[in-house]
């Protein structure tokens, strides 16, 4: 029978990546965001009245809802100003051009997300997050197939 000491690393290891994912992420209650933050999301989700806070690791505001059985994530600075929105969506639903640049390119990587992303400087765009050892690989598509950003 294995005895504890033999699966400490393996508990060690669970513990500090459990506490690493809550320190990045600071969960409030909607009277603790500010109100320029809370303002703005109610001017462009009008009806959206009970999201789920959270301050992420960059200190952006996040709003975590649902509409329509469709997951969103709106960001917000702090003032109020709005960062980006993204959306999760299935890979069935990312635009033929880029369907094809994965089949062609990344067909031997495992997809684990796709989101449609709605930011304030670059626009439309999709967010494709490949399975890799260690950080997955995340690549940011136009809806023509070509690549914004890839993860180094």
């Amino acid at each position: 029978m294995p005895s504890f000491k033999n699966k400490f690393p393996f508990f060690s290891v669970l513990i500090v990546v459990v506490l690493n994912f809550l320190a990045c992420q600071q969960v409030l209650t909607s009277q603790e965001a500010p109100q320029a933050v809370q303002d703005n999301f109610n001017k462009m989700y009008p009806g959206e009245d009970n999201p789920n806070w959270h301050v992420d690791a960059h200190g952006y505001y996040e709003a975590h809802f649902k509409k329509d059985g469709i997951k969103y994530r709106a960001d917000y600075n702090e003032d109020g100003s709005w960062y980006e929105t993204e959306t999760s969506i299935k890979v069935k639903e990312l635009p033929k051009a880029i369907r094809k640049v994965i089949k062609e390119q990344y067909a031997h990587l495992e997809i684990s997300e796709v989101e449609k992303v709605q930011h304030h400087s670059k626009g439309l765009f999709y967010d494709v997050e490949f399975k890799r050892k260690g950080k997955n690989k995340d690549i940011e598509f136009k809806e023509d197939g070509s690549i914004l950003y890839i993860t180094p």
